[in-house]
């Protein structure tokens, strides 16, 4: 058995086996001092799309911290005890998060379980389902509607709180989908061109006609490797294609990128928001924020500066 196997069982024993002492000990109580639930959310965006319609309702704990990497995460047993003591689980789905399968499966939970992949509008890549559909605004929005549905069924007494909360949300997310999209509209095709880490932009790619000319990590997950060879042959890519900045993720370091960019004589431009928002406080700590700031990096590194592009707050 591969050592990493060895390691990822040995760590999944351990929580399981924290997992048995928490619950014979109890759990945190199911229902929050708003008198709605406790919901558990598993990576940043879905923790800030169901605090966004639970408002102050329900209280929503998030696993994954800002900046981490849900590719590569780990469950603790803190993460079991969230679970047990949740009423609902909202998972993003697909590869990124399934981390929390075996957690669910052992918690001894009867928590309302929402995977938000299987109600959006997917697109395949890397002979696989990619993961990162909150990157198109329009998948947001139906996400955003299904976690109102869990949280009215969890929670009958919030059906108006949830409903108003989700309305107002699903307001702001087109207004920022419909200013994205005229900014990107402004800027010559030939000039919307992308290269990043790993494949996690491509629906916000697809939503708004930018071409994907190739990543460092050639992949869905930042798990995957680039081999020298397939770094040589996106720098030549990068090369015929006239690309002039390659965008770094900020979940990630910019080594490599940095060597690329010097060998395909590229700038390197402002990191990104791909797998996580960023930390409190600041402008990306939020899905909405990160929207905006990804949009802003990528017009400024397309153009050379010479655009702004007006987004609403």
């Amino acid at each position: 058995m591969p050592r990493a196997r060895r390691s990822s069982l040995a760590v999944l024993a351990a929580v399981l086996a924290a997992a048995a002492v928490l619950v014979a000990c109890g759990s945190d109580p199911e229902t929050a001092a708003g008198g709605g639930p406790v919901v558990v959310a598993t990576t940043t965006q879905v923790g800030d799309l169901a605090r966004a319609v639970a408002g102050r309702r329900a209280d929503v704990r998030q696993i994954l911290a800002p900046n981490a990497d849900p590719h590569a995460y780990e469950p603790r047993p803190s993460d079991v005890r969230a679970v047990t003591g949740a009423k609902v689980v909202v998972r993003s789905g697909g590869a990124l998060d399934d981390w929390l399968t075996g957690v669910l499966k052992n918690a001894g939970s009867d928590a309302r379980i929402v995977e938000l992949i299987r109600a959006v509008r997917t697109r395949h890549g890397d002979g696989a389902v990619d993961p990162h559909w909150w990157q198109d605004p329009r998948n947001a929005a139906i996400a955003v509607g299904r976690i109102r549905d869990a949280l009215i069924a969890a929670d009958p007494g919030g059906r108006a709180a949830y409903t108003a909360n989700a309305a107002a949300y699903r307001a702001r997310l087109r207004g920022l989908d419909r200013a994205i999209a005229a900014c990107m509209r402004a800027i010559p095709a030939r000039e919307r061109r992308l290269v990043t880490d790993h494949d996690a932009l491509g629906y916000y790619a697809d939503r708004y006609g930018i071409e994907v000319i190739g990543t460092v990590i050639p992949a869905l997950s930042t798990q995957a490797q680039a081999s020298a060879g397939e770094v040589a042959r996106l720098v030549r890519t990068i090369r015929r294609a006239g690309v002039t900045t390659i965008f770094p993720e900020h979940s990630a370091g910019a080594k490599l990128e940095r060597a690329i960019a010097r060998d395909a004589g590229a700038r390197v431009g402002e990191p990104l928001y791909a797998d996580s928002l960023g930390p409190p406080g600041s402008a990306s700590a939020t899905y909405l924020g990160s929207l905006r700031a990804n949009t802003r990096a990528l017009v400024a590194g397309f153009t050379g500066g010479r655009t702004r592009c007006a987004l609403p707050g």
